[in-house]
């Protein structure tokens, strides 16, 4: 009787560790997909010529086009907006990229007026098309980890949207 329930609970205990595998494995395949749809530029596609350098975006579901770069030579993830003047960057982000905190400025968002802290970015990369001395604010009450990339590096750069596709260019 021993033996029986010994085995009875060994194979309970392996019907328990089977169904925590299958669950973990369908967690990361589903968060990377999750991740994938809220960032479907992970991989950037890029042309050059001798004339320019061209990078292409798919906008994601929610409408926005969110792709990976760099600042700084260190991965992070923006969110172009068109409507923010510089480049705007999360405190707890600026602190890993040790950036370093400049002039306090006013600033108006959409949910009214804060304080920010001017900074300026070594070099700022999109795929293959790269600034270097790209003005930029830290903002001390952005949340996340997508930094805003505003018109400080976009006004430098030709973009055109077609479809869910926006192509930016680098003469």
């Amino acid at each position: 009787m021993n033996e029986q329930n010994f085995q009875t609970r060994i194979g309970k205990g392996m019907v328990i560790l089977a169904w925590i595998g299958v669950l973990g494995v369908l967690t990361l395949y589903f968060s990377r997909f999750l991740d994938q749809q809220h960032n479907p530029n992970q991989d950037l596609e890029t042309a050059a010529t001798t004339q320019f350098k061209q990078v292409q975006l798919q906008r994601n579901r929610a409408g926005h086009y969110v792709a990976n770069g760099m600042i700084n030579n260190k991965a992070v993830v923006f969110m172009l907006d068109t409507g923010a003047t510089d480049i705007s960057i999360p405190a707890h982000i600026a602190q890993k990229l040790k950036l370093r905190a400049g002039l306090k400025t006013p600033a108006r968002t959409a949910n009214g007026q804060i304080y920010v802290y001017a900074t300026t970015l070594d070099r700022v990369s999109l795929g293959a098309i790269a600034l270097n001395d790209v003005s930029a604010n830290i903002n001390p009450y952005m949340q996340g980890d997508q930094i805003l990339l505003g018109m400080s590096f976009l006004k430098k750069l030709d973009f055109l949207q077609q479809g869910d596709q926006l192509f930016i260019r680098q003469y």
